[in-house]
């Protein structure tokens, strides 16, 4: 089939490289001029396969309260008028119970093992490299509540199969030796040994190389304004180049995406939710983390990459503005600060930020949608690099007809 992917984000790339490996004619266009250029660019690194979680739960609201109250706390609400936020946010505070929380945690962490289980298979077939690391996620708890709150994660992750360690003080520093110099008490951590790191954009970009070398067409630099449809099909996509016609169309562009199909009758809750990181030069490779290292209490990342450190957190809600403030720095400093003081110089940090494409349950939006031939492969907030190459795989096997390897069907815009 010839199928048009929009967007050539991680989510998008995956997508072109299984559906070209399954024999289809694919094309991807994108407004940038290269691959993994938006969300992609500079997220936390993480490969985050054990820790995928979605943002509500039970305690989510009290702690929003409490952190919109901090100068720099990790969570920040620009006040608008945009009903899509308020709907979203009446959405999300719906998803703040146990029973939601436990259902949409489990339908991640599914999709999340399936996609830890395509990335390594993928990493085997092209021996693709991105600084990638092999070596866990370790989420570190400061206080004895945050330690004890935990076991719902915990639990889900027993139910699921998935490896787990829970360590005292002195185990979180045998995993990561940083943090025998870090200037914040912790009281534990929860260490998920098969979680792995990895620079976003250089996967994307390489894997762009490997479709192109494949026979996918990118098409860069090229406006999307509309989608076409006749007698309840989509038939192409209208750009500032004219009119692409296709057979499948799959779009697979972030936060952008809702204001596409919405033409088309189709009410998808994806919200953009910003968040920011720094990129830091190493300057003391012992004491520097040797994967991630997630600081529960500003809900930060901090990856090593290479010869870099990269710390991304935060959470703003403030539509689609991309302005870059200064002041969200704060937890991003503060917490390499305390956990890692002499591992790189902040002083020559790279500062960016990015629109995470949330659905409110948390879960990504992946399979058909009402129109006919017209999929989704988006919303995945905070995990696109970790669900990109199983939601890559299960589109694929969607289009081609075949059975997927995983239950599906929750994943599908229709749960809504």
């Amino acid at each position: 089939m010839n199928i048009l992917i929009l967007g050539s984000g991680v989510v998008g790339v995956t997508s072109a490289w299984y559906l070209a490996q399954a024999g289809h004619a694919v094309t991807v266009i994108d407004r940038q001029p290269g691959p993994g250029l938006e969300t992609s660019f500079a997220n936390a690194g993480e490969v985050s396969f054990g820790y995928a979680s979605p943002w509500a739960g039970p305690g989510i609201p009290l702690k929003a309260l409490r952190w919109l109250t901090m100068e720099d706390g990790p969570l920040l609400i620009r006040p608008r008028l945009d009903p899509a936020m308020m709907r979203w946010g009446l959405q999300l505070l719906a998803n703040c119970t146990h029973a939601a929380y436990e259902r949409n945690k489990g339908r991640m962490v599914r999709l999340a093992e399936y996609s830890r289980l395509n990335l390594r298979d993928l990493r085997s077939q092209t021996g693709i490299a991105y600084d990638q690391r092999m070596q866990g996620t370790v989420q570190l708890f400061r206080t004895q509540k945050q330690l004890d709150h935990a076991e719902e994660d915990i639990a889900v992750l027993r139910e699921a199969g998935v490896p787990f360690e829970v360590l005292d003080p002195r185990g979180a520093i045998a995993a990561e030796p940083g943090l025998a110099t870090a200037r914040a008490p912790f009281v534990g951590a929860l260490r998920l040994p098969n979680d792995e790191t990895g620079d976003c954009k250089m996967f994307t970009e390489r894997l762009a190389d490997l479709c192109a070398e494949d026979g996918v067409s990118f098409r860069y630099n090229e406006t999307i304004l509309g989608l076409e449809q006749s007698g309840g099909a989509v038939t192409g996509v209208r750009t500032d180049r004219g009119l692409t016609t296709a057979d499948i169309v799959i779009v697979a562009l972030g936060s952008h995406s809702p204001g596409l199909v919405r033409p088309l009758g189709i009410d998808l809750p994806v919200y953009p939710v910003k968040g920011y990181s720094l990129t830091v030069p190493i300057i003391n490779a012992d004491v520097a983390p040797v994967s991630t290292v997630m600081d529960e209490t500003y809900k930060v990342a901090t990856t090593r990459l290479g010869d870099r450190i990269r710390v991304g957190g935060t959470a703003e809600l403030a539509g689609y503005d991309l302005t870059l403030d200064p002041k969200r720095r704060g937890p991003l400093d503060r917490s390499l600060r305390d956990l890692f003081p002499e591992a790189g110089d902040l002083s020559r940090a790279s500062f960016w930020c990015g629109l995470r494409p949330m659905t409110p349950d948390g879960t990504p939006v992946i399979g058909p949608t009402s129109v006919r031939g017209l999929y989704l492969n988006t919303g995945h907030g905070t995990l696109g690099w970790t669900l990109s190459a199983g939601s890559g795989k299960l589109i694929a096997d969607l289009i081609s007809g075949k059975t997927p390897e995983i239950e599906h069907q929750d994943f599908a815009i229709s749960r809504y």
